[in-house]
């Protein structure tokens, strides 16, 4: 496979790397290491790290609503989304293991199923990708208007509402960060991701223990209805597929990759857990879509959770649309002066995403379906398809065939139903 057609459909760059003499250096010689086939060095603590971030996301906010939807008993389904997805991760490893010029997870979708393969896993990661930054946008105009509420300001007889006033003036703050072509520097900013999902979590239960909110709510046991959103936006949080590839080609000793996805899950699965049972316990069933609206602004734990809530996407935008712009520019002809270039495409993609987070400004809604479409076929559907079809199990009848068949059904029927329900809950909320 040519090395610029992997460069092509790259996700993203380990945040931190080292060589033997144990000293960072600029992430982007990833690429010509990788372009000789030369053995990275990134250490099992660093990976650890590295997936960390990738696995700790906004999802992390949502979960409380998640849990309100669906009712207790829904936490079932939560950790079962958690065991296939650490299963679905192994599976991208032993997918890798069958073929040594497997780098990326669009080389995987190709290795199985050809160009088609290729195109369908890159369009679903690229999309997610999108959908996501558009996300992080809604979520900063709902906590800024929740914290300084107004009516906006009317431009030329056009009004616009508190709630767009913050999403404009944010993604006029992000924009500078989406012409960045330092890679290494935008990884490093991301870095900030696990650090802020461990601050968000501990103001939230000291918010509740200390502040005068407390755990006295009840709840529902199950709430049939909304168990397929619940299941859409557990599926978010477990969205870190794509990047798996990369973190395993950088690893120094690939054989403990299976223990960094294990030590990953089982910290980021506590902590979704926590902060779900913490923040239904703390709200009830009229939890919002981000519990961070819930909060008693005039407390110090709430303003921490908030503030870290309003710092984290903002550092991670370009990171999430920088794989998007590095693939765009990469499909165009070489002569074109690729700087210039990626500064129209970045400015493209957040005029872009701006529009679409002022036309479905409903946070849980558009993570549900990110969580429905993409997630659960990243995730969950498009590991095991490809597992069989590299491995050639499908020709055998056995157990691990039987597993594989039944977490795609139950992906598929995951992807329509929660599909169908996010779209609907959309359709609701521009009616409204």
């Amino acid at each position: 496979m040519e090395t610029d057609q992997r460069d092509e459909f790259r996700l993203t760059l380990p945040l931190m790397c080292e060589d033997n003499n144990k000293k960072e250096y600029d992430c982007t010689k990833i690429e010509e290491d990788e372009s000789n086939h030369s053995p990275t060095s990134t250490s099992f603590f660093k990976t650890c790290f590295n997936g960390l971030n990738a696995l700790s996301g906004v999802g992390i906010l949502s979960v409380p609503y998640a849990l309100a939807t669906g009712g207790w008993l829904s936490l079932i389904l939560f950790f079962a989304i958690a065991t296939g997805a650490f299963y679905s991760g192994l599976l991208i490893k032993r997918c890798m293991d069958f073929d040594s010029n497997i780098r990326s997870y669009p080389d995987i979708g190709e290795k199985a199923f050809g160009n088609k393969g290729r195109m369908i896993v890159s369009i679903a990661m690229y999309t997610e990708l999108y959908l996501v930054s558009a996300g992080f946008l809604i979520l900063e105009g709902d906590n800024l208007y929740n914290m300084f509420p107004n009516d906006g300001f009317e431009i030329a007889g056009l009004t616009i509402g508190g709630k767009q006033c913050f999403v404009l003036i944010v993604a006029l703050v992000i924009l500078p960060t989406v012409w960045l072509d330092n890679l290494s520097l935008l990884s490093y900013v991301s870095a900030s991701g696990v650090l802020a999902s461990a601050i968000i979590l501990f103001s939230i239960v000291w918010t509740g223990a200390f502040d005068g909110v407390g755990f006295r709510q009840k709840g529902e046991l199950v709430n049939w209805s909304g168990i397929p959103t619940a299941l859409s936006l557990y599926a978010f949080c477990y969205c870190a597929h794509p990047v798996f590839p990369t973190l395993y080609t950088s690893m120094k000793n690939k054989h403990q990759f299976s223990n960094v996805l294990l030590l990953c899950f089982i910290i980021c699965t506590i902590g979704y857990a926590s902060i779900a049972v913490f923040g239904y316990l703390m709200f009830g069933s009229g939890v919002q879509s981000q519990i961070t609206l819930d909060l008693p602004i005039g407390k110090l734990s709430s303003k921490i959770a908030i503030y870290t809530t309003l710092v984290n996407p903002i550092a991670k935008y370009a990171l999430m649309v920088t794989p998007i712009i590095e693939a765009v520019k990469n499909g165009f002809p070489c002569y074109l002066n690729k700087r210039v270039f990626g500064i129209i495409i970045g400015t493209a993609l957040v005029i872009s995403s701006v529009i679409v987070a002022l036309v479905v400004p409903f946070f849980a809604s558009l993570m549900s379906l990110v969580g429905a479409i993409l997630s659960v076929t990243a995730s969950i559907v498009m590991p095991c398809l490809c597992y069989l079809k590299i491995s050639g199990i499908y020709r055998t009848f056995n157990h691990e065939m039987v597993v594989l068949v039944v977490m795609i059904f139950m992906g598929i029927v995951v992807t329509i139903i929660g599909t169908y329900s996010s779209v609907l809950d959309i359709l609701v909320n521009l009616q409204m």
